[in-house]
Parts: C-alpha cells; structure tokens; sequence
C-alpha cells in the first residue's frame, strides 16, 4: 500500500502516542506501507510540529521531533511534483498533499480532514481513509 499521510496525522501521532495515528507512524517506520512524501510536505511536517504549541502537546524537543521526521523521510518514497493540479481545494496548505498523492500514485491519501479534500481526491482513484481505516488495511 502507497499512503500519502497528512500533516494532522503526524501531529496526531506525535500528541497521542497510543492512538492510530502513532500506530500509523510506527508501522511506517517499521516498512508496513510506503509513505509517500514531497519536499514539500516533508518541510510542511517539520515546520508544524516544531511549532512551539504543537511541541508542549506533544512534550517533545525540537531534537526529538526532528529525529522522527528525519526517520519518516528515510523511509518514503520520494515524490517529485511534475504538474501542479491546482487549484482544486478550498485550503491552498491541503493542495500540497493532493498532489504529493496525485504525483505519487498514492493507493490513498490518510487524513483527519477527508471534507476538506472533497471528491478530488477519489476523482483521481486516489482514496480518503482516516487513520484507523488506514491500519486495518495494512494489518494482516
């Protein structure tokens, strides 16, 4: 399975170490699924849970934090962006990860946020799954 995950995941997984969203982190960085991930995204990742509130939710340092995104870019696929397909979104931040999902040939794209993405993502065969959905499709 090829996962394009959304930022709120990350967050999500980084605030509640015992939730799907972790669980979704732990079995990427154990190979599970492939992640995929943009240059993009990946600054996106970096930026948002290094933000000061973001990193007292979540109890961790801005070296811890950057340890696990350093972990989860080693082991995506990388993404290059041929063709920008904006706009197709009402938040511009969210087109970033249609695309890494479109560019990728993503299976689905995991998100908190799947009103925001619309039909725009399954118009692309690209499916919306929450975290939860996510794990049962990769648990065996």
């Amino acid at each position: 399975m090829r996962f394009v995950l959304d930022t709120n995941i990350i967050v999500a997984g980084l605030r509640s170490p015992n939730g799907a969203s972790a669980a979704l982190i732990e079995r990427a960085l154990s190979r599970m699924f492939t992640p995929l991930l943009s240059v993009a995204l990946a600054l996106e990742y970096e930026a948002v849970c290094n933000a000061p509130a973001q990193r007292i939710e979540s109890g961790l340092s801005e070296a811890e934090v950057n340890v696990i995104v350093t972990a989860l870019c080693s082991v995506s696929e990388p993404v290059a962006i041929h063709y920008l397909w904006r706009p197709r979104l009402r938040d511009p931040a969210d087109e970033m990860v249609l695309e890494t999902a479109i560019n990728g040939y993503a299976d689905a794209l995991v998100t908190f946020n799947q009103r925001d993405f619309g039909n725009a993502a399954t118009s692309f065969g690209i499916e919306l799954l929450r975290p939860q959905d996510a794990l049962r499709r990769i648990s065996p």
